[in-house]
Formats: C-alpha cells, structure tokens, sequence
C-alpha cells in the first residue's frame, strides 16, 4: 500500500522492495509531522518544531563506516580511512535487511543533492522514522512537485534503525552500521537513530563521484556578498569550529552552512537546508540561526526542554553537547535563492585549536594552504563522535577526513589547481582557545572572530601590517580595528610565556609527524611549507 498526494511512477516495488507495509511517498512537512506525532516518535514544540532524541547515538559513527570493495572501486577507494566490506557481506546484509523491512511502514523522499542541476544526483531516501524523512526533506533539496511523478534515483538509502546488522554475517565492525555500494548505488544504514548519518552519507557518496568531473567537493559553509554573488568567501571546518556560525552573517548572503561543490561555474551548495549545532545558542550572538528554533517543522535533535512550557534549554548538555537543529535554507532571511555562488575569492580554514597556540587570523600562502588543508588541524568537540567527552586535538585531513573516500591527495590537488586558476587568498583562523590551553584559557571571542573575518572579506585587512610567526612561518596582522590587539599575538595572552612555548613546540611536532604520510604525494613547494 503507498500513500501520499504524489505518488512516483518508479516505486520500491520497482527496486525489487517488496512486502512492506504502508508506504508513504513524499509527504510533506504537516503532514510528517502528524505521522510522527501518532507514531510517539517526538514532540511538538513551541512555534511547531519538532522535538527528538536519538538515543545512545547522538553523533555519527564513522569507525561503523564501510566502503564495499569491488573491481571498480578498489583502486581509487582511500582504504587506510575507509574500512572494507565485501560484495558477499554487503549483499547478505541487504538481503536480511529487506527481510526484517516487510510488513513495517516506510517513508520515501525523492530529492537531490547539488544546486547546480548540471553537477546534482538524484537520492531516494527510504527511512522506517517519519521524523527521519522530515529531517532529509530539510537538508537535501526539494524538487518541484511536478517533477517527482518521473523521479529516478541516481541513488537510494535505505535507513532502519530497528534493523541489528551481524558482524560475523555481514562482515561489518559492529551491529551498527554504514554500507556503501558504489556499484549498487545503495547505502544501508542500521542501528543508530542518529539523523546526521543521512546527510553525511550523501555527502561522502558526492564526495566520491564529483572528483572525476573536476569538481571539488568541500566540508565547508559559503556565503557571498550582498548583491554580488561573485565575491563568495568559503569556510572550511569541521563540526564545533564555527561554520555554520561565521557563515551566517547578517551583512552577506548565506550559500549554505555544510557541504558544497566548487566547479567551473563557481561554488554551490549540496544542501537545501542548515544542520546547526544549538549549545549556548544566543538569539543576541546568533538570532537567526535562534529563531528557527521556534519555527514550523524545524527538527530539535537531543535538547532538554521543559515538559509543561516546551521551552529549550540551551544549556544544559546533559543529553549531549552536540545538541542541533535541522531547517530549511529559506529559514535564514539572507539566503540565496540559487544556493550558489561564484569562485571563492576568500577561502578559510577553521580550527578549534585546543592548545591555545594559533593565532585568531592567519594569512596564507597558496603552497600553505594546501599545508594546513591535507593536515586538517582543530579539535573534535563533545558529541560530535561517540566517545568525546572533552576537546580532543586532531588531524581531520581535508576537514573532513570521516567523508572522504578517495585519498586526501586527490583532494588537495583540486583545491591547489583551483586557487591557482581563480587567486583566492587563505586565511587561517583558530575558533579554539586563548590565553591558554583547554580547562586554563577562554574560548576565542566570537565578536573578535567576526571582525577579523569582515575585515579579511572587505579587503582592509590586506592593508594590515604583519609578523612573520615564529612557530608556524605564517603571516599574522599585527593590529586589527576594533579587535584586542593582544588577541593577535596568542603568547602574549597566556600568563607563563615559556609555558606557551613548550606549548607551541608539542604543537609544531605534533604537525610535522602527521605531515610525514603526505610527502612522497606533494610538491616542493609544499613540502617547503611543512613546519620543520
């Protein structure tokens, strides 16, 4: 039996899916939210949102990741970061999955994935949570009514939290799991009623495919100035450094907040919605990103709030730190309607330095860029992952090394042709701490951070004076208007100055060793930009 006001020429019966129960096609948001409401899979909240818990996942799961190694892939897939599942295994798995699948009601969304219609895949999301399906339905993109009669999927996932895998059996890590069929285009997903692993799937499926076209994918968030979508700046980072924060600022217009394309027509968005994180959330520090909070349909993931009232409480993290909201773009007022852009004129690279060693705001060379980008330097924060419990430093290469299949070479040779090609300046900027380590310093001002940011966007800060730094060969300003100039020079900040530099040196090493598996893959140049 299928419900829903349009229903798709191609069904999952036509996908060789048979014997489920209800089958609900493209429903919209409403009428979600009342299946899920009569399903007890949440709350209603103030303003309509929809309020959720994910159980013991509240983040991803990534050593649950798997790749399925056949003859097509085998030799372009990054094994080291991305752990093998055989053809046999993958298939024993779909076919008990499909099996615990019958008489149980699915929901199904045809959506896309890339605003640029030239460069997008079509994904057919088929989720056992309605409130699963009200979550893709934000974070994809939406076709029009019209042309879902005709949809066919470049791609399906298939998510069934109810459904346990077996390790033994399906030759996978865990009974949850990750499964990812390039030659079946499917991806499984089980166990885990985590709705982040949905969008990061699709992301890492794009990552994967875009790469032979020339186009590079990017963990980042993007915006462009107002009413000139050539000048785009892009932000990369991982989860807690503040993309999705910095990029939605009020004086430019948002591209999107998570995963974008870079191709030869520009910068454009994967996603048709915002996944932000909501701990400490301020409506006086970040009030749009605060409003969607209380909006129609917005999906409150993990938040403590009050029984009676329904209020939030952005607070208190006893549930996790990586408490989120999950939105429509149009959500924020200064959207773009395209969702892209043109070729990034500004690129930054968040870290959440835990050491309290980087400065605020770097400059730096195309040949450092490339440095810093393969080495992916900040710090995991609680949540993000299982596990964390308190910042941990890291090495994520690309910012995103959980989402790259291919090696992370193949990825900093597309970015290094591209700011060549179209002279973008980097920047550095450090989110992280000052004035010293994590449990000593303070978390960098965000006030700070979002002047130096509109100083480098605007231009003015190419007319700063710079010190060459000591520890990392990078170009620091030295004065900036209106930011505490002591921000700038982070060894003045900490109370013991020898301290930072026993600090600062863990550090340098701490780079230097990880560099060591990128050398025999880089050029001279880049390998003279390595800290030695």
């Amino acid at each position: 039996m299928s419900t829903g006001r349009v229903n798709p020429k191609f069904k999952l019966e036509d996908q060789g899916i048979t014997g489920l129960g209800t089958v609900s096609y493209n429903l919209m948001e409403p009428a979600l939210i009342e299946a899920a409401l009569k399903r007890d899979e949440g709350t209603l909240g103030n303003g309509g949102a929809f309020l959720v818990t994910t159980g013991k996942f509240t983040g991803r799961s990534p050593k649950d990741k798997h790749v399925v190694k056949t003859a097509s892939v085998a030799d372009t897939i990054w094994w080291e970061n991305n752990a093998e599942m055989s053809p046999e295994g993958f298939d024993a798995l779909y076919k008990d999955m499909l099996e615990h699948m019958k008489g149980r009601d699915y929901f199904v969304q045809d959506l896309v994935g890339g605003a640029d219609p030239a460069n997008a895949i079509n994904v057919r999301m088929i989720t056992e949570l309605a409130w699963h399906s009200l979550f893709i339905r934000h974070l994809l993109r939406r076709p029009e009514r019209t042309e879902l009669e005709g949809f066919l999927a470049d791609f399906t996932v298939i998510n069934c939290p109810s459904f346990k895998a077996d390790p033994a059996k399906h030759d996978c890590r865990s009974e949850t799991v990750i499964a990812m069929n390039f030659d079946k285009k499917l991806i499984l997903i089980g166990s885990t009623e985590y709705a982040g692993e949905n969008k990061k799937a699709v992301f890492s499926l794009l990552n994967y495919l875009l790469p032979e076209k020339g186009i590079m994918p990017m963990h980042c968030s993007a915006n462009h100035a107002k009413g000139n979508p050539v000048d785009a700046a892009i932000f990369f980072g991982l989860s807690g450094t503040g993309k999705t924060t910095l990029s939605a600022d009020p004086d430019r217009t948002l591209i999107g907040d998570d995963e974008h394309g870079w191709s030869d027509n520009g910068t454009f968005n994967f996603e048709g919605g915002c996944y932000a994180k909501t701990i400490s959330l301020s409506a006086t520090a970040e009030p749009e990103i605060y409003a969607t909070t209380h909006k129609f349909g917005t999906v409150i993931e993990n938040m403590v709030f009050d029984e009676e009232t329904k209020e939030l409480d952005f607070e208190d993290s006893s549930l996790t730190q990586n408490m989120r909201c999950a939105y429509p773009l149009h959500y924020i007022s200064n959207a773009s309607e395209t969702a892209t852009g043109g070729h990034p004129k500004n690129i930054i690279l968040l870290t959440c330095d835990a050491y309290g060693v980087l400065p605020p705001i770097a400059r730096l060379t195309p040949a450092q860029a490339m440095y810093h980008f393969l080495s992916g330097f900040t710090s995991k924060t609680p949540g993000t992952e299982r596990g964390v419990v308190e910042p941990e430093p890291t090495f994520s290469t690309c910012f995103g090394a959980p989402f790259m299949p291919r090696r992370p070479e193949v990825y900093g040779n597309l970015l290094r042709e591209k700011i060549a090609k179209h002279g973008a300046t980097c920047w550095l900027v450090n989110t992280g701490w000052t004035g010293g380590a994590f449990g000593t310093g303070q978390r960098m001002p965000i006030k700070a951070t979002r002047g130096l940011l509109t100083a480098a966007l605007e231009g003015s800060l190419n007319d700063a004076t710079f010190r060459k730094d000591e520890n990392f060969g990078f170009d620091v300003p030295v004065t900036v208007e209106g930011v505490d100039a002591a921000l700038l020079d982070p060894r003045s900040t900490w109370a013991d100055a020898t301290a930072y530099d026993a600090q600062a040196q863990k550090l340098v090493t701490m780079f230097s060793e990880n560099f060591e598996q990128y050398l025999p893959f880089i050029d001279e140049d880049v390998k003279a930009a390595a800290i030695s």
